[in-house]
C-alpha cells in the first residue's frame, strides 16, 4: 500500500458528514455506577462523502479517484470543512497559534501538533499531512522564514531548525492541514437517476496512520 498526496476533489465532497471517532468501554457495576476505559489514546475521523444527484461528470470525477486508489489500498487526503487550520474558523493562522514545544540549544526538529482544549482538559493531536505553503513558525515570539531559518516536511509534518533554537525558547506554528484517509469501501454502488445524472449515497472514508 502507498499513500498519494493528492485531496480528495472539494467539489465532490461538498456536503459531506463526519467528524472525530472515540472507542469508549463501559461496564456497568451491581451498584448502577459504571467503570469507563478508552484502549484509544488517539481519537481517529470518519467521513461520509455520499452524493446526491450529481452530474455524470462529477461520478465520472468520482469513479477514476477511486480507481486510481485502487478502493481502500491507497490513501490519500482529505479537506475536513470542520477542522482544517491550526485557529479558530474565523480567524487567519498565525504563527502563535500551537504550542510544538521549547528549545534546548540542540533539538532541531519539532512535530506540528494542534491542541484542543475545554474546561482544563486538553487532547493534542499530531498533524501529518500539512498544506504546502500554509506553515508559520515563530521562536520565542518571532517569526522566522521557512527556507532561510527551517524546512517543513507537508508529508509529514516535521518541522526541522537549521540551528537548534536557544534553551526555553517557545516554539509556535500555525498552519492549515488535511486529514491522512482511505476509502472505507472496495464498492461504490453508483444510482443512476436519469440520462444526464446520478447519485452515489454511500462513500466511507476512514483517518489512517501515516
Amino acid at each position: 500500500m502507498a499513500f498519494h498526496e493528492i485531496r480528495f476533489p472539494l467539489e465532490i465532497a461538498l456536503g459531506a458528514s463526519g467528524g472525530p471517532e472515540r472507542r469508549t468501554e463501559i461496564v456497568t457495576l451491581g451498584s448502577g455506577r459504571e467503570e469507563r476505559n478508552s484502549p484509544w489514546a488517539l481519537s481517529r475521523r470518519r467521513y461520509n462523502a455520499g452524493m446526491g444527484i450529481r452530474k455524470l461528470d462529477d461520478i465520472h470525477a468520482l469513479i477514476a479517484f477511486f480507481e486510481a486508489r485502487h478502493g481502500r489500498l491507497h490513501g490519500f487526503r482529505w479537506h475536513d470543512r470542520a477542522d482544517w487550520k491550526s485557529a479558530a474558523p474565523p480567524a487567519a493562522v498565525s504563527a502563535l497559534d500551537q504550542a510544538l514545544g521549547q528549545g534546548d540549544g540542540e533539538r532541531t526538529s519539532f512535530q506540528l501538533v494542534k491542541t484542543y482544549a475545554s474546561g482544563g482538559a486538553s487532547y493534542t493531536r499530531e498533524i501529518a499531512k500539512p498544506v504546502a505553503g500554509s506553515i508559520r513558525i515563530a521562536v520565542a515570539g518571532t517569526p522566522v522564514a521557512e527556507g532561510e531559518d527551517f524546512t517543513a516536511d507537508h508529508t509529514t509534518g516535521l518541522v526541522t531548525f537549521f540551528t537548534a533554537p536557544a534553551p526555553e525558547a517557545a516554539v509556535t506554528a500555525g498552519f492549515e492541514f488535511d486529514v491522512p484517509v482511505r476509502f472505507d469501501t472496495d464498492f461504490l454502488d453508483i444510482n443512476l437517476a436519469a440520462f444526464e445524472a446520478g447519485s452515489v449515497p454511500d462513500i466511507p472514508v476512514i483517518e489512517i496512520r501515516t
